[in-house]
């Protein structure tokens, strides 16, 4: 059963709002009247992107990675929300497989992730439903011998979103799921060379926030990148295995 909102969102929830695609469709929403709550772990950032607009955004500095943001969210969220959206994420080209890059990415992409998800799909079915979207990557549909950490955690969380989207359904829960896979995003986590259809953080955030504003469960970050997630899907392992990805 799919969510039928078909509006801007009232008041929204933005998990990795201090830069980016999170403060850019932080900003669109409150531009049309939604409240919208920004978490991040740097506080001047967050402070500053409130002050262009302090009657409809409020700042809530915390990292998705730290034992306690459960509770902090708990503590700090007295209404509904309409959107719990979640952008906070990291990744790096690594070749070299330095562990501590791997263990970095996992921690939010794939331990943080699924700690805020859970939470936020356990939220949502107790006030009566809502929208509950994450950023996940078209690299997430097909591994990465330059960033294999990476592309892993964002197939990961497409899943994760898949099989919460199933629960939902069986459910009869009307929480729509929204899996946002962007391609060439130009913000801080753009890494190596040769992106082509590059859109900026302004661009994305148009494209998702006329997306929750919809009934769908995928979104591709511009539109026309769905056109690369086929041929990923349709390039056949020998010949996707010799590319450089």
């Amino acid at each position: 059963m799919k969510a039928k909102q078909t509006k801007a969102p009232h008041s929204a929830l933005i998990l990795g709002a201090s830069s980016g695609i999170g403060e850019a469709v932080a900003l669109q929403l409150a531009a049309q009247g939604c409240r919208v709550i920004l978490t991040g772990r740097r506080r001047e950032a967050l402070q500053a992107i409130v002050a262009t607009d302090p009657e409809h955004l409020t700042a809530l500095p915390c990292d998705i990675t730290h034992p306690d943001i459960l509770e902090r969210l708990n503590a700090a969220l007295t209404t509904p929300l309409d959107l719990i959206l979640l952008c906070a994420g990291t990744g790096d080209l690594n070749q070299a497989l330095d562990y501590q890059i791997e263990e970095r990415t996992n921690a939010v992409n794939v331990v943080g992730f699924t700690r805020i998800v859970g939470w936020a799909y356990g939220y949502l079915a107790q006030q009566g439903g809502g929208t509950l979207a994450a950023i996940t990557s078209v690299m997430g549909l097909r591994g990465s011998g330059s960033a294999p950490s990476y592309a892993a955690s964002k197939a990961y969380q497409i899943n994760y979103l898949e099989g919460l989207r199933q629960q939902a359904t069986q459910a009869k829960l009307p929480i729509q799921i929204l899996d946002l896979r962007p391609g060439s995003v130009r913000t801080a986590m753009m890494k190596g060379e040769g992106h082509f259809w590059i859109a900026s953080a302004e661009e994305a955030a148009t494209t998702i926030c006329r997306a929750v504003q919809g009934r769908g469960c995928v979104q591709y970050v511009t539109p026309r990148w769905r056109w690369i997630g086929r041929i990923l899907w349709l390039l056949p392992r020998g010949l996707y295995a010799k590319l450089g990805a």
